[in-house]
C-alpha cells in the first residue's frame, strides 16, 4: 500500500506542477526544398506582387511562448514572447557564425564577403494587462515589443498596415458602437539604404550616406463600426514624428513628419469574406504605397511635399462545395517622392483557386501579374503555379499543409536586366516541396 501511495502522490505532484507551469505554445513555420530547371537553388521572386505559392525559397519559423502570470478578481497580467529564425535551408547545421569567402566587386577587385547561415530575431516580448483601468475595465493595457494589429494578405505575404515594434498602448476601449485603440511605437531607421524595389523601397548601397533617423509612430484606430448586415468599418491614423541623428544624410535631416490614413471595409459572406482598403499618406509614407510597404518603414528621405495612396481589394470566398478562391487586387501611387520623379504606380493581381478532392487532398492553382510603372518605365512580373497539397482539413486555411509544386516565373524589366540563372535569363521554372503550418 505504501508503494502505491507514493506512486499516487508522485503522479499528483507531477500533474499539479504541469498545470502550474503550463504555457501557451504558438507558432508559424514554412520549410522545404526546391530547385530551378537550370539546376540552381529555388529563389523567392517578388512574392508580394505575384503571389507566394511555389515562390518561397527560405526556411522561416516563429516560436511563441506566453503565460498568464496573475489573475485576481478579473484583473490579469499576461507575459508574451516570440523568437524567429530564417535561413536559406541549404545546410544541415545553420547557425549564426559568419561564413566568409572571396568575391569580386563591381570594379573587379577581390573582396572578402561574409554571410550567416541563419539569423535569429527577438520578435515579441511584452506584457498585457486587462481589467486594470478603472475608466475602461474592458480594455487591454500593454507595453513592450509586439506584433501590433497587423493586417496582411496571406496569399502574397503582403502586410499593408503594420507598425509592429517596441511601444505601449491601450487596446479595445469601448466608445460608442466601436472600439478605440491608441499606441506609441518606435519604427526607427538606421541604415545605409537608398531607393530600390524591395518591400520597403530600399536596396543596399554602402556608398550612400546613412539616413539614421528616429521615428516615433503614434497610432489611433477605431474598429467595429457597424454598417449593414455582416458589414463593418475600421478607420485609423498614423503620425510619424521624425528626429534626425548626427549620422543622418542631409535629406533625412530635412525630412518632415508624415500622416497615413487607413480605412478598411470588411464584408462577411455566406462562405468567406471580402475586404476593401483605402490608404493615403504624406511625406515619407508616400513610399509605402509605391513599394508595397505597410507603414512600419518611413521614407525619411522622401522629397518634401510627397504624397501617395493605395486601393486594395482582397478576400477568400467559397465557390460551391469543392472550390475556394483567394484573391488580391492592388493599385498604389507615390507622387513627387524625390527630385525628378513624377508618379510611381504599383499594380498587382493575384488569384488562388483551390479544388478539394476530399477532406485532406486538394489541388491549388495560383496566377500573379504585376506592373511597376515609374513615369512610363515599366517593370512587369508574372507567375503561374500548380500544386498538389495534403492538409489537415479541407478549408482554404487548413494547416499543416504539405505541397508538391511547379512554378513558372517571368520578368520583363525596363532596363532589360535578367534576374534568373545568374543574371542570364528573364524566366525560370521551379519545382519543389514545401510545408506550411501555424498552431
Amino acid at each position: 500500500m505504501r508503494k502505491v501511495s507514493l506512486i499516487a502522490a508522485a503522479v499528483a505532484t507531477a500533474v499539479t506542477a504541469t498545470s502550474a507551469f503550463a504555457v501557451d505554445f504558438n507558432g508559424y513555420m514554412r520549410a522545404g526544398v526546391g530547385v530551378s530547371a537550370d539546376g540552381g537553388q529555388q529563389v523567392t521572386f517578388e512574392k508580394n506582387k505575384i503571389g507566394r505559392l511555389g515562390n518561397e525559397g527560405d526556411i522561416y519559423g516563429e516560436v511563441q511562448l506566453g503565460k498568464e502570470v496573475y489573475n485576481n478578481d478579473g484583473k490579469t497580467f499576461y507575459v508574451d514572447s516570440m523568437l524567429a529564425m530564417t535561413s536559406n535551408g541549404s545546410n544541415d547545421w545553420e547557425g549564426t557564425a559568419a561564413n566568409c569567402g572571396l568575391a569580386t566587386n563591381d570594379s573587379g577587385d577581390d573582396i572578402v564577403k561574409c554571410a550567416n547561415d541563419a539569423e535569429f530575431a527577438l520578435r515579441q516580448l511584452n506584457v498585457r494587462a486587462q481589467g486594470v483601468l478603472d475608466f475602461a475595465p474592458e480594455a487591454t493595457l500593454w507595453a513592450g515589443k509586439r506584433y501590433y494589429q497587423r493586417r496582411d494578405i496571406h496569399i502574397s505575404d503582403l502586410y499593408y498596415w503594420n507598425i509592429s515594434g517596441a511601444g505601449a498602448g491601450i487596446e479595445g476601449i469601448e466608445a460608442g458602437p466601436g472600439q478605440l485603440s491608441l499606441a506609441w511605437v518606435r519604427n526607427d531607421r538606421n541604415d545605409n539604404f537608398k531607393l530600390g524595389e524591395n518591400n520597403n523601397g530600399d536596396t543596399p548601397d554602402t556608398g550612400n550616406e546613412g539616413s539614421a533617423v528616429n521615428v516615433n509612430t503614434l497610432d489611433a484606430r477605431y474598429a467595429g463600426i457597424p454598417l449593414w448586415e455582416n458589414g463593418s468599418l475600421e478607420v485609423g491614423i498614423n503620425y510619424a514624428l521624425v528626429h534626425d541623428t548626427d549620422a543622418a544624410s542631409q535629406a533625412a535631416k530635412d525630412a518632415k513628419n508624415g500622416v497615413m490614413l487607413t480605412s478598411e471595409l470588411t464584408q462577411g459572406l455566406a462562405d468567406g469574406f471580402n475586404k476593401t482598403v483605402f490608404q493615403y499618406g504624406t511625406e515619407g509614407y508616400s513610399k509605402s504605397f509605391a513599394f508595397y510597404g505597410d507603414g512600419s518603414w518611413y521614407g525619411a528621405e522622401a522629397k518634401s511635399g510627397a504624397s501617395g495612396y493605395r486601393l486594395i481589394n482582397w478576400g477568400v470566398v467559397g465557390l460551391g462545395d469543392d472550390w475556394e478562391l483567394g484573391h488580391q487586387l492592388l493599385y498604389g501611387v507615390g507622387e513627387e517622392m524625390w527630385d525628378g520623379q513624377g508618379k510611381w504606380k504599383a499594380m498587382s493581381a493575384v488569384v488562388r483557386p483551390v479544388y478539394k478532392w476530399n477532406q485532406n487532398s486538394k489541388t491549388i492553382f495560383e496566377a500573379g501579374y504585376s506592373v511597376d510603372d515609374n513615369d512610363g518605365n515599366k517593370d512587369k512580373y508574372g507567375k503561374l503555379t500548380v500544386a498538389q497539397a495534403w492538409s489537415a482539413g479541407s478549408s482554404f486555411w487548413a494547416r499543416p499543409e504539405i505541397r508538391l509544386y511547379a512554378s513558372y516565373l517571368n520578368s520583363d524589366k525596363a532596363d532589360n536586366s535578367k534576374p534568373f540563372d545568374d543574371s542570364k535569363s528573364d524566366d525560370s521554372l521551379q519545382f519543389g516541396v514545401q510545408v506550411e503550418a501555424w498552431w
